[in-house]
């Protein structure tokens, strides 16, 4: 075999795209994802299903959580039953659920109940004011990954910052925000040249 011969079958083995998950991996997957977040899980949900697993690509992955956001409930539940519906169909979609909320529903109900006992105390007031400044730079750090591909194009980097501006800036109610951009993003997206 030539050295050009080598290159290429290792290029191509690179390529390979990996087996779609079982059902198991799908639920020992987002069991796990369920068990190491807290609060802010979606950007360890990109890693783990883009970068990690390799479950879906860069691209795979934002546009799919684009349409998880537009239904109603949690991002990240919509995005485990999107996912394992994708792969494995209603199984997939029931394994990654259960898999993403057994290990948290069990923590959240024995926190509570210890909670209950130590909520005047003032170092658990602290813990849990630095728990949501952890999972808040755990969302900048995805927006930012999330970012990076639309940094080169115009049009989609102006109707992010539309909407970040509306929404975050100026306060303007989310759903008329949405009603208003939205369409007006699908259309400029459509009908002008990319």
């Amino acid at each position: 075999m030539t050295t050009e011969s080598i290159a290429t079958v290792e290029n191509s083995a690179s390529k390979v795209p990996p087996p779609l998950p079982s059902t198991r991996e799908l639920f020992v997957g987002f069991l796990t994802l369920g068990m190491i977040g807290f609060g802010g899980v979606l950007p360890l949900a990109r890693r783990m299903i883009v970068e990690q697993r390799r479950w879906l690509t860069s691209a795979q992955f934002t546009d799919m959580l684009g349409l998880c956001q537009c239904l109603p409930g949690g991002n990240i539940i919509n995005l485990s039953v999107a996912i394992g519906l994708h792969f494995r169909g209603v199984a997939g979609a029931l394994a990654s659920l259960l898999g993403l909320i057994a290990a948290p529903s069990a923590v959240v109900i024995a926190l509570g109940v210890i909670y209950q006992h130590f909520q005047d105390n003032l170092s658990v007031q602290h813990l849990f004011a630095g728990l949501a400044a952890a999972a808040s730079g755990l969302l900048i750090a995805m927006a930012l990954k999330m970012l990076m591909p639309i940094l080169k194009k115009p049009l989609p980097l102006l109707i992010a910052c539309l909407f970040f501006v509306s929404i975050g800036l100026l306060r303007l109610p989310l759903l008329p925000t949405m009603l208003i951009l939205a369409p007006l993003s699908i259309i400029a997206i459509w009908k002008l040249p990319s």
